[in-house]
């Protein structure tokens, strides 16, 4: 199966999975779950919710340890939060505020989870030891997954 019918795949059984979910963090479980273990250059996924303004903590998240937290003006989850924009990065040492949780990434994809109302709720991290892991399949899909989960009913409301 080529990658985009992978995610039609995956997206497809994450949506089954949290219809009538009530809790954001079982949903951001499932999803990161489901992921990690469907692309095998998937090596680090995760979330950044936003807790505070300016401020995200991690998780859930599957693969070594994460940041537990980190501010919009910091690395390359800082700038998806503040553009609101999908960061595709594909040689992470090209990208000066990388913030380097593990020594073996190479490449990495961020998306933000935006509400129809504009609010940011978290960014979904994906980190690989391959360089040039991602692509702009990877980054269509991605987004059409966070679109989704970010009107899902469990998620957090404005504060």
């Amino acid at each position: 199966m080529d990658r985009a019918g992978r995610y039609d795949e995956v997206i497809g059984s994450i949506c089954a999975q949290i219809e009538g979910e009530s809790d954001w963090i079982a949903v951001l479980s499932t999803t990161v779950a489901e992921l990690h273990n469907t692309f095998s250059w998937y090596d680090w996924t995760g979330f950044y919710r936003v807790v505070a303004p300016e401020l995200m903590k991690v998780g859930p998240y599957q693969g070594s340890h994460g940041c537990l937290e980190i501010t919009f003006d910091r690395g390359i989850c800082g700038a998806c939060a503040r553009s609101k924009q999908i960061q595709l990065v594909d040689d992470v040492t090209q990208r000066p505020e990388h913030i380097a949780c593990s020594s073996s990434t190479s490449s990495e994809i961020v998306i933000p989870l935006i509400t129809n109302e504009g609010d940011l709720l978290a960014v979904l991290d994906i980190d690989s030891d391959q360089e040039a892991a991602f692509n702009t399949i990877d980054a269509e899909n991605l987004e059409r997954l966070c679109s989704i989960l970010a009107q899902h009913p469990a998620r957090p409301r404005a504060r």
